[in-house]
């Protein structure tokens, strides 16, 4: 370890775990906000529940003065650290002040209290709060809060926090409003926003009558962009109340968007926080993407007040108690909003290239994990959306109605309260008959198990016989994996894909076999059915895929087939590239191509998502040693291939999919347009960009805009050139659209893209300040397969030029960052050696934060 480099944390381990010591009942803050020089007085009643002294976390705190019971304590009272503040002699139950002093406008960490735009905002999830007072900051602690703020009334005429705004006033130059937060919770739902900001307000009335004050904040100017988020909002709202009869329980809901932010929203008890990226949409200035996007998060926010702020976490390795449930809530409700299989489709999509990638690396870790160094990093896919598979297997275990039953079971006995997974368990299992304790495996082992199967029919006895296999690879610390609980969702279709038998297997063993009657004929199994658990299944031909894709009556599955054909089709063709053999086009994949286009009016948004080949991530996931440039140029010989192939089918496609109002965004809108923009694809693929030229002069919102730039992107002369300072000239002054314009060109296939990168690193609108814009432009770079691997090494030199400087001040975002060198085992040598090299001088960096620190250390373990 270099001189002067910090130390890496002790780990935290689950089986460490023990109650606090003190409960804090209520909690009284009084901020005078000041950039800087914030002044925090905090008046904490505790009382004891175990023998020990009083351990208070504090990070970035100057300590003014304390008292305990009304008296002023000397030094030798207590014992002061740069993390702590701890008190050996305090009685059972006692009154504890403290005022501190922070300042706010150094804190480019974005955690506890910081500076953005033109105010004071706050992130306490997971260990902010200890940034902003002295606090026993863990979620098990759980307190009523009163909050005063006090400021400049011309700088920060807005002031909000957690629960009901009880009273405010004004003296002198200065501001004051009080909130009262009647519900209990943990520390790292706390939130305080103090800015010039303007309201779009509107109201709601809950199912039992009480009307609800909301308000989106936004910075003056983006209220015309916040009619999406309201609706989304409202929308979420009834949902609840509908799907599991959660009501909202506080009189005032609000919304605060914030520039500077490290993630996309948090929870904050009737503050939500806001990334503006999850805020503001206009079909001028975000896509169909972005809409769905602000309606996805505004409900996963909303549903957490629930999973999460009612109910929260006993500790951070319960975080997928909160997280997996919410995410399977958000999952559910934008599956009712828009086309559930399209919804499954790319859930999946999205779980198969990151989570599974992760799962198969030295990143591996189980949905709850035993251990962490350094908890922000523990904000991962496995923990999310692996987690919300859990959940989902669940309903699927045991149906839709007892799944209901046991929600109930599990918010009625929790509520108020911080639970574990085991509590969620319980209230499942007491809705069920169903022994479901095997299924606690997928919250201790990680990795992603691979199921085999045979089959057999016997035509005499009218009987077919499946036998299913379970494997899971070794991962970090786990070499022998016990058998998962897997629901197998399953139809036996007949010749013409009719479904003869639907059922939910339960695979609990390493083998099983499963004998079905009355089957004259050899059926086709139709498994994992909507993706009925996060496995990988092994086997299946190209034959009966190619079935499947034309004939089963599960679209998911349809859609998967079709997906796993075209893997298996493309990795021939990698092979035979590394080989010196010309591309040839494969007829099962023509055929299925020409199909899902001849019926894509009967659908259009799943012909849009069945359109799109294998990812490369995917491909690559699915190769010894990955060849990123091969996977390339093999896959865009594919599009190119099947654009001239089908020349006409595109053209008629797109045409006929693109008379909706460019304002619309209906899911039959949203549909229409993602459609003619797979098809504009292929036909700019297969060398015609003269219509991707024409849609981006005429784009009449930024769905059409920004496909047509990522195809004119793709190209290395004038016209991509003027087209980008086209865009950037229109769009310069908007934030959130500028990071469109880095990101494509960080995602372009273009031979100069890593160049071109380089250089925007140094845009005087790149600022490694604010986090989006790092996404933006390095986080997309990274996630370029063929660019970023590069053989010279360039993109991973950047890459780390970028965590070296970031982790000095975001040390959150230089973690994630350095995730995309996890795999490096998978490549070439040379590219082994060269990612490697870029891990170790990261370790050997002076002063690497503890969050980098344990990113690249095990990677490199």
């Amino acid at each position: 370890m270099a001189d002067g480099q910090i130390s890496p944390r002790k780990a935290i381990n689950l089986a460490d775990y023990t109650p606090p010591v003190f409960l804090v009942d209520e909690v009284a803050l009084d901020f005078t906000l000041d950039p800087a020089a914030t002044i925090v007085r905090a008046t904490l009643n505790l009382r004891r529940q175990a023998p020990g002294p009083l351990a208070l976390d504090g990070r970035d705190l100057e300590l003014l003065s304390i008292k305990l019971n009304g008296e002023a304590l000397g030094g030798n009272r207590y014992v002061l650290t740069e993390s702590s503040l701890t008190l050996d002699d305090v009685p059972d139950v006692f009154t504890l002040e403290t005022e501190v002093k922070i300042i706010p406008e150094t804190n480019t960490e974005l955690s506890g209290l910081y500076m953005s735009g033109t105010g004071f905002f706050t992130q306490c999830e997971p260990e902010g709060f200890r940034k902003i007072t002295f606090f026993p900051d863990r979620p098990d602690v759980m307190a009523r809060y009163k909050v005063t703020l006090r400021a400049d009334q011309s700088k920060y005429p807005v002031l909000l926090s957690n629960g009901n705004n009880t009273a405010s006033g004004a003296a002198g130059t200065q501001i004051w409003a009080t909130w009262e937060d009647p519900h209990p919770k943990p520390s790292y739902l706390f939130a305080l926003v103090a800015a010039d900001l303007v309201a779009v307000k509107d109201s709601f009335t809950t199912a039992s009558g009480r009307e609800v004050a909301l308000g989106i904040w936004v910075a003056a100017g983006d209220e015309t962009r916040c009619g999406h988020a309201m609706y989304a909002l409202k929308n979420a709202m009834k949902w609840d109340e509908d799907t599991f009869g959660l009501e909202y329980d506080l009189d005032i809901f609000n919304i605060a968007a914030v520039s500077d932010f490290n993630a996309g929203a948090m929870e904050n008890k009737g503050l939500n926080i806001f990334n503006t990226a999850y805020v503001l949409a206009s079909p001028a200035t975000a896509t169909d993407a972005d809409f769905q996007g602000v309606e996805r998060v505004i409900a996963h926010e909303y549903f957490h007040n629930w999973t999460g702020d009612r109910v929260t976490c006993r500790d951070w390795f319960q975080l997928s108690l909160k997280e997996g449930l919410t995410v399977f809530r958000d999952q559910e409700y934008m599956a009712d909003q828009f086309s559930a299989a399209v919804k499954r489709i790319s859930d999946v999509r999205s779980l198969r290239a990151t989570q599974f990638r992760d799962d198969a690396g030295p990143l591996a870790h189980p949905v709850r994990p035993a251990s962490y160094l350094e908890i922000n990093n523990f904000y991962t896919t496995t923990i999310y959306e692996k987690g919300a598979e859990v959940v989902r297997m669940y309903r699927t275990l045991i149906g839709r109605e007892a799944f209901r039953k046991g929600m109930d079971i599990y918010i009625a006995e929790n509520d108020n309260s911080a639970a574990t997974v085991e509590d969620f368990f319980a209230a499942m299992q007491a809705a069920t008959a169903i022994d479901l304790k095997q299924i606690m495996r997928w919250y201790e082992q990680a990795g992603t198990p691979e199921v085999s199967f045979d089959e057999s029919h016997d035509p005499a006895a009218q009987t077919y016989t499946l036998t299913l296999r379970q494997h899971t690879a070794p991962t970090p610390g786990q070499p022998v994996k016990q058998p998962f609980m897997i629901p197998v969702a399953m139809g036996l279709l007949d010749a013409t894909g009719r479904d003869i038998h639907t059922e939910t297997l339960i695979l609990a063993q390493p083998e099983q076999s499963f004998t079905f009657h009355n089957i004259s004929e050899p059926p086709t199994p139709s498994l994992f059915r909507n993706f009925s658990a996060p496995v990988k299944l092994q086997g299946q031909s190209r034959q009966r895929l190619a079935f499947l894709a034309a004939k089963d009556t599960d679209l998911f599955n349809r859609w998967d087939a079709m997906q796993q054909y075209a893997t298996l089709v493309l990795l021939d063709a990698v092979k035979a590239h590394q080989a010196g053999q010309a591309f040839a086009l494969d007829a099962g994949l023509l055929e299925a191509v020409t199909a899902t286009l001849r019926d894509a009016a009967r659908d259009p948004a799943f012909a849009a998502e069945a359109l799109l080949l294998p990812a490369e991530t995917l491909l690559a996931d699915a190769m010894s040693i990955v060849d990123p440039d091969a996977i390339r140029f093999v896959r865009e010989a594919a599009r190119k291939a099947l654009g001239e192939t089908l020349r006409e089918d595109f053209f008629a496609a797109y045409a006929q999919f693109a008379a909706v109002a460019a304002s619309d965004v209906s899911g039959h809108a949203i549909a229409s347009r993602a459609l003619k923009n797979a098809a504009l694809g292929y036909l700019s693929a297969a060398g015609d960009t003269t219509l991707a030229g024409a849609q981006f002069l005429s784009g009449e919102n930024m769905t059409d805009t920004l496909a047509a730039l990522v195809n004119v992107a793709e190209l290395a002369d004038e016209r991509r050139d003027d087209a980008f300072a086209s865009f950037y000239d229109q769009w310069r002054a908007n934030a959130l659209v500028l990071d469109k314009w880095f990101s494509v060109q960080a995602r372009a296939g273009a031979p100069d893209t890593l160049a071109r990168v380089q250089a925007l690193t140094k845009h005087k609108d790149f600022d490694l300040r604010n986090p989006n814009r790092v996404r933006a432009l390095i986080g997309a770079f990274a996630a370029n397969p063929s660019k970023f691997h590069e053989a010279s090494g360039a993109g991973y030199q950047l890459l780390a030029d970028t965590i070296f400087t970031l982790d000095e001040t975001n040390p959150q975002i230089a973690a994630r960052l350095t995730t995309a060198m996890g795999s490096w085992r998978r490549y070439d040598t040379a590219r082994q050696s060269l990612m490697k090299a870029q891990l170790e001088r990261i370790l050997a960096k002076e002063k690497l934060s503890p969050n980098t620190y344990e990113m690249a250390s095990k990677a490199l373990a």
